[in-house]
């Protein structure tokens, strides 16, 4: 028996780092995306929810391993229970996810009957990367602005809703969002007519991450309406 001791604490390492792999596959598909090594339906889609879902319940079925170890070898009651708190807190993270990302639209607006529409190189861009430029929907409680705003209005609009304006005009202002994990991108454009304000939010993916774009187009509303 003179070897086991060393075979456990090596055996409990290793049951520590397979619970790691979901955290850090995470951490490589957000770098890559962010980084464009890869696209973000593959970055998120993929790695993130398809692999590191997988890799998350293999991290705890590791960690219940480690915590039987542990009972046999007190001394390894702390790696055991690093192994624990990163998959419960990495499994966690999923379910919360899962909740919300519930099926909704990624390209939402105030007005479906006649939309507006994105700015020219606005467009070019969402070509590029692949968007699809399907009828934009409306989403619940999502309605225009009932009142003709000033473009700087709809620019700090914008800007305090969290987007970055990169083009105005009398009439409209666009701009566009990134996220700070994954670099997932929405563009915005307000179009402003007598009386009335409307606005629209689209994603440049076809990935079912819950309604972030609805969400987005009502921050904007928010800060347009007085």
């Amino acid at each position: 028996m003179p070897n086991s001791r060393p075979k456990a604490g090596v055996l409990a390492k290793l049951l520590l780092a397979t619970a790691l792999l979901a955290p850090g596959l995470l951490l490589v598909a957000s770098a890559g995306t962010r980084g464009e090594l890869w696209s973000t339906d593959f970055g998120i889609g993929v790695l993130a929810l398809t692999v590191g879902r997988i890799l998350a319940y293999l991290g705890l079925a590791a960690a219940l391993a480690a915590c039987l170890l542990a009972f046999r070898e007190r001394r390894l009651i702390g790696i055991a229970g690093a192994a624990l708190l990163i998959a419960g807190v990495t499994i966690a993270g999923y379910l919360i996810q899962e909740r919300r990302f519930t099926p909704a639209p990624r390209d939402v607006t105030t007005d479906v009957n006649e939309p507006p529409a994105f700015a020219r190189g606005l467009a070019a861009e969402r070509r590029l990367a692949g968007a699809d430029d399907s009828h934009p929907r409306a989403c619940a409680g999502l309605e225009p602005a009932s009142t003709q705003v000033a473009p700087e209005t709809a620019a700090w609009a914008l800007e305090k809703a969290g987007f970055t304006v990169f083009g105005t005009s009398p009439f409209r202002v666009d701009g566009r969002q990134q996220s700070a994990w994954f670099g997932v991108t929405h563009d915005v454009t307000v179009r402003i007519r007598p009386g009335r304000t409307d606005v629209r939010v689209a994603g440049r993916d076809s990935l079912k991450i819950g309604d972030e774009a609805c969400r987005l187009a009502k921050a904007v509303v928010a800060e347009l309406t007085p």
